[in-house]
Parts: C-alpha cells; sequence; structure tokens
C-alpha cells in the first residue's frame, strides 16, 4: 500500500536559536531555582521578576533579568547555564540617576548587539564586576558611596579585571575631573548631557567594534 509521505521535519533556524537562549521559560527558572512554578509566578506578581507575555500569553523572561535577579538577591549565578550567549559583548551601566540608566539602556538596546546589567553606586558596582563580567562599564563619575574615581582604581588595579574597558560620564566635566578619572584609569569620558551618537560611537570604539 502506498504511504502518506510524513512532512519534512525542520531544523530550527539560527534566528531560532538565539531567541531560545535569550529568553527563559517560568518552567526554566523555577528547575534552575529548584522551586515550583507557583514560586515563579509569586516573583513575577510581585514585580521581582521582569517579564514579556507572547501573543499566546505565555510568559518569557529574558536571560539577562533572570541573571540580574539572581544577583540581586543573593542567589547563586552558575555560570556555565548563562554563558556569554553568542560571544555578545557585556556593558555594566553605573549611575545613581534612574533617567541616565533608562536613556543608555534604551541607546544600547536599539542597537541589539549587547548584554546589559546596571547598578546605582560604586559597591552595587563592585558586586556586578565580579558577577557579570562586563567588557565595558559606563560609568558616572559621581556616585553615593564609593565614586567612580574609586570604582576606576579598584577595577583597573585588579589584574582579574584590568582587562575591562571604562567609559567614564559626568556632569561635571572639567578639565581637573577629565584627567583625574583617565589617571585613574578610565579609557575615556563623556561629558553630560549625553548624546545617543556619541555615547554610540565611543562604546563601539572602545569594544572594537570599529578601527
Amino acid at each position: 500500500m502506498p504511504t502518506t509521505p510524513r512532512a519534512a521535519t525542520r531544523s530550527p533556524t539560527k534566528r531560532q536559536q538565539m531567541r531560545r537562549h535569550r529568553f527563559l521559560t517560568t518552567g526554566d527558572i523555577a528547575d534552575y531555582c529548584e522551586v515550583t512554578n507557583a514560586a515563579v509566578l509569586k516573583w513575577i506578581d510581585s514585580g521581582k521578576l521582569p517579564v514579556f507575555t507572547t501573543p499566546g500569553g505565555h510568559y518569557r523572561v529574558l536571560r539577562n533579568d533572570f541573571r540580574y535577579f539572581l544577583m540581586q538577591h543573593g542567589m547563586f549565578v552558575d555560570d556555565g547555564f548563562f554563558g556569554k550567549s553568542h560571544s555578545r559583548k557585556r556593558i555594566l551601566i553605573v549611575d545613581d540617576e534612574p533617567t541616565v540608566v533608562t536613556f543608555i539602556e534604551s541607546a544600547l538596546r536599539l542597537m541589539g548587539t549587547y548584554e546589559l546589567a546596571t547598578a546605582t553606586d560604586g559597591f552595587d558596582a563592585g558586586q556586578q564586576v565580579v558577577a557579570f563580567k562586563p567588557d565595558l562599564i559606563i560609568l558616572d563619575i559621581m556616585l553615593p558611596g564609593m565614586d567612580g574615581f574609586e570604582v576606576c582604581t579598584r577595577v583597573k588595579t585588579d589584574p582579574t579585571t584590568a582587562h575591562v574597558k571604562i567609559l567614564a560620564v559626568t556632569g561635571f566635566a572639567t578639565e581637573e575631573n577629565i584627567q583625574r578619572v583617565l589617571h585613574a584609569g578610565a579609557d575615556d569620558c563623556l561629558g553630560k548631557p549625553l548624546k545617543i551618537q556619541d555615547l554610540r560611537e565611543k562604546v563601539e570604539h572602545l569594544l572594537g567594534a570599529r578601527e
């Protein structure tokens, strides 16, 4: 008897594979944390874990948002689980002004080529440098507690992080402050208010995207 031909099985495209690496389901997160799906939904409902919803009404979590959630709550971060997805460069944004952080995040997310994390003070930045392992830090000079000068010095004098590029940003771009932060180890400096094109060009140059 003639058999009905089976539909050809399609291998996932590269784009589909990249999406799978970028997003996690609530089940993925429950498995990672060894908790129930109900516990994950509580984290989402309380606003602790940011999500977006698919057209079918299912929750999805960006891998980088999940990593940041783990770091914020002192939970174990398995570098083997996260890795550096598709060799995308990582950028840590350190600024105590929410509007500045939002501006920088928006400008860089539109480029679609970087993994981003944020910190609001020098101490938080130190923890993120260890956990997130950035390739570049966009660092405000005037921070509460440990200022940007001290953060810069610590990053650049530690052999394990000395390779990390630092782009200092400041609303007090005096010659004295610029020279001081460059002397502390910053690779470049931008004055505020930031301009999108200038910011992107500095980032691309420091991360080697441009000659």
